[in-house]
């Protein structure tokens, strides 16, 4: 009986173990069409993640988050999905994303995909269909559809603009406008609609069957909107309050409700299915409510992305979203650069910017990575020490593809090759987001650099060849390797959500896990004495005697 109760107790805590492995996970993102080709069109496809999943086990992943891979035209990377539950042809067949997932769960590597539920691609059928219907029509009503101002509905029906510029209502010719958050090609979804609501559980069903892990949920915030019949102008609009939960477009209570039915979703299987929003909400603290139980789970904080390298801004990040997780009974997570943002090492290498837009350095790369010059030895440098301290902290580390191989952002794309949307909605101002898209490097030469045997999509700068990975691989200094050890010791080292802070110099950092491994992050412009300790690792070269600027060491006491 005794060894009864404790090979069921054993199962028990296994299966536990199991539902959890998400709170302390590392992830890596994978933007699917730049990371490997196997077929030689130039883009990358699920054959080519599956060919690289030995790489991906070497690393020491845990899970991988694929961006979006469905069928697309690609007027937003992807991100402007004409099918749900199909996997666009250029990039492969349900098939081959079984065999992909076959291959990462034969390493031990759990997948998360991207799903994108605030709007779809306008080639969707349910969209063409609206288009082809009435005024008034059920078809209609799946989106946001509104009639037009003036006297033949020939004017928008607000003044509003959308994200990636230009205005955010599209006439579709009979007085009626729809609306687009986003890009045009990317119209939004009415979530009052109860068939809206049941389809997308369908698709959560259909993934989580195939043997998804989970699920990254794109604009989290923006589903459930509140349109009077009078729309409020741009300027009035702005004005609103998003800290209530009563904004027309963003963040709204209700768009909780939505996510409990989804939850249902995942908690029919086992373990169940995880979830992670990005939820760009303010102030930071309304992140619980997705990040709870009843909800997704889990929610990103990109707190640390949006910050200098800074040791006071840093610490206060840490403190707050450690406590918000505390408080939702989630575990956080932390993220320094993805499919989004200038690449950390490039934002660490630029002068210090304390309101610096989230997405860009709108300065620098409408100079071409000219003005201000990048310190490109400081931005690694900061960037490697920064990276260090994230994986030495309690939560989720969010990883993006070739941030192991230190690579800075390509700001030198001729516009003819560009693809964001940004880019072409927004001339002179933004030049979009395609210089963290450019497809890795694997190999020192040749013409995509290994991605495969074809140019590649977005055209890559001849210094990625010395940092590819054939370039780091047997380099014991290399940034690669770096991750390599740092995510091996993360992984025997990582414990659970608590840590103390040691005093120290106002520049540096200190903090010990409950097991003795301490973070020591020296952010200051001058070496600091180094703690007592057995040194792990460091992120850059140490004497013993002293921590130089720009440095994290691992020590356990």
């Amino acid at each position: 009986m005794t060894e009864l109760l404790n090979s069921t107790a054993d199962a028990t805590t296994a299966s536990r173990i199991d539902a959890d492995w998400w709170r302390q996970a590392t992830v890596y993102q994978i933007y699917p069409r730049s990371f490997a080709d196997a077929n030689g069109d130039g883009i990358g496809d699920l054959p080519g993640i599956a060919s690289r999943a030995d790489y991906l086990a070497r690393l020491g992943i845990d899970a991988v988050w694929l961006s979006p891979f469905y069928p697309s035209a690609l007027a937003d990377g992807g991100y402007d999905v004409a099918d749900y539950r199909n996997v666009d042809p250029r990039l492969g067949t349900l098939d081959d994303f079984d065999a992909m997932l076959e291959a990462l769960h034969a390493k031990g590597i759990k997948l998360i995909v991207d799903i994108v539920p605030n709007h779809s691609s306008d080639l969707h059928e349910w969209f063409q269909a609206a288009l082809a219907a009435p005024k008034g029509s059920s078809e209609r009503d799946r989106y946001v559809f509104r009639d037009g101002l003036g006297e033949k509905g020939e004017l928008p029906p607000a003044d509003w603009k959308s994200m990636f510029g230009g205005p955010a209502w599209t006439a579709v010719g009979d007085g009626q406008w729809y609306l687009h958050l986003f890009a045009p090609e990317q119209p939004d979804f009415n979530w009052h609609n109860e068939e809206v609501r049941a389809d997308f559980l369908k698709t959560l069903r259909f993934w989580s069957d195939r043997g998804v892990d989970g699920f990254r949920v794109d604009v989290a915030h923006a589903l459930a909107k509140d349109l009077p019949e009078n729309l409020p102008s741009l300027a009035e609009l702005d004005a609103m309050d998003r800290a209530t939960g009563t904004h027309p477009l963003w963040d709204r209570d209700e768009v909780h409700d939505i996510y409990a039915g989804w939850r249902a979703v995942f908690n029919e299987y086992d373990p169940p299915r995880i979830a992670v929003a990005e939820a760009w909400v303010d102030p930071p603290s309304r992140r619980a409510r997705y990040a709870s139980a009843e909800g997704l789970g889990q929610a990103f904080n990109f707190d640390l992305l949006e910050a200098d390298f800074d040791a006071d801004a840093f610490r206060e990040i840490i403190v707050d979203n450690l406590d918000q997780a505390a408080a939702s009974g989630s575990s956080t997570t932390w993220v320094f650069s993805n499919h989004d943002v200038v690449r950390h090492a490039t934002r660490y290498g630029l002068p210090p910017n304390g309101d610096r837009p989230r997405h860009y350095n709108r300065t620098w790369l409408l100079s071409g990575g000219t003005e201000p010059q990048v310190d490109v030895a400081a931005g690694l440098s900061r960037a490697r020490a920064a990276t260090m301290l994230m994986l030495a902290l309690p939560g989720s580390a969010y990883l993006y593809q070739g941030e192991e191989l230190g690579l800075g952002e390509v700001a030198e794309i001729p516009d003819l090759a560009r693809q964001d949307p940004t880019f072409y909605r927004s001339p002179g101002f933004d030049v979009g987001r395609d210089g963290c898209r450019v497809p890795i490097p694997w190999s020192e030469a040749g013409d995509s650099f290994g991605f495969g045997p074809a140019d590649a999509h977005l055209p890559q700068p001849q210094w990625f060849g010395s940092l590819s990975v054939e370039a780091q691989s047997g380099d014991p200094a290399s940034t690669l390797n770096l991750y390599r050890e740092a995510l091996a010791l993360r992984r025997r080292l990582q414990t659970d959500e608590s840590l103390t802070w040691v005093p120290s110099d106002p520049e540096v950092l200190h903090l010990r896990r409950p097991n003795g491994w301490e973070a020591v992050t020296n952010f200051g412009p001058a070496a600091v004495p180094l703690p007592a300790g057995e040194v792990l690792l460091a992120s850059g070269p140490i004497d013993g005697t002293g921590l130089p600027p720009a440095t994290t060491v691992w020590l356990r006491a």
